[in-house]
């Protein structure tokens, strides 16, 4: 069992920057994987990100590459996505998510691969 809780969400203007966190409890001694989705009004949940538990493997969504960096610091046993040049299409709810996975390929990308989910955190790129 894992518990998630994200934190860094807010009100930011196009082009700036914001960092979430993920931080992690529970059965954190076991590997996983660890994604970060979101969700804008009338839309699916979409993958942004996602990471192994080591952190040398990870994927991103063609609309954040070059703009967002994930990372992980399994000895806080927290994720970080810190996101750059922010647009207005990246306002949403996000999420972070883990399950448990042994391996640096083929990592989870869809949301039902996905065990544990953290509550959100809103993020709003307005003028």
């Amino acid at each position: 069992q894992l518990q998630l809780v994200e934190s860094g969400g807010g009100l930011v203007q196009p082009g700036g920057s914001l960092r979430l966190s993920c931080a992690a409890s529970g059965s954190t001694e076991d590997q996983y994987v660890i994604g970060w989705f979101r969700q804008a009004p009338g839309k699916d949940r979409e993958g942004v990100s996602c990471i192994s538990d080591s952190g040398r493997a990870t994927n991103y969504a063609d609309s954040v590459k070059g703009r967002f960096a994930i990372s992980r610091d399994n000895a806080k046993n927290i994720v970080y996505l810190q996101m750059d040049d922010l647009r207005p299409e990246d306002t949403a709810v996000y999420y972070c998510a883990a399950t448990f996975w042994l391996y640096e390929y083929q990592l989870p990308w869809r949301t039902y691969e996905y065990d544990y989910w953290g509550q959100g955190t809103q993020v709003t790129v307005s003028s």
